[in-house]
């Protein structure tokens, strides 16, 4: 079974060739799906985490997802290769 793989931006289920995202050269990029990434950059690079969180959590309950899912994919956010360079200031 293949192993399922997500966008380290927004946590979208990377499961067709259409989803992914492209480099400049129009290669596909496996890491981000392409509502993230087009032509070698971010869409949005000045998003932040918490913009992110409020995009996914938005965009899923329009889709009618269980309340449980959303707050799997919120709260893995994170963990992903776009935000973790990102540290909390306290």
């Amino acid at each position: 079974m293949k192993n399922k793989t997500f966008c380290q931006s927004c946590s979208m289920p990377l499961d067709s060739e259409d989803l992914l995202g492209t480099e400049k050269n129009g290669a596909k990029n496996h890491e981000y799906c392409k509502y993230c990434y087009q032509d070698g950059s971010f869409i949005n690079p000045a998003m932040t985490l918490d913009e992110m969180k409020e995009l996914v959590k938005t965009q899923m309950q329009k889709m009618k997802m269980d309340s449980g899912l959303i707050s799997r994919a919120v709260n893995t956010l994170p963990t992903l290769k776009r935000w973790k360079k990102e540290k909390v200031m306290a």
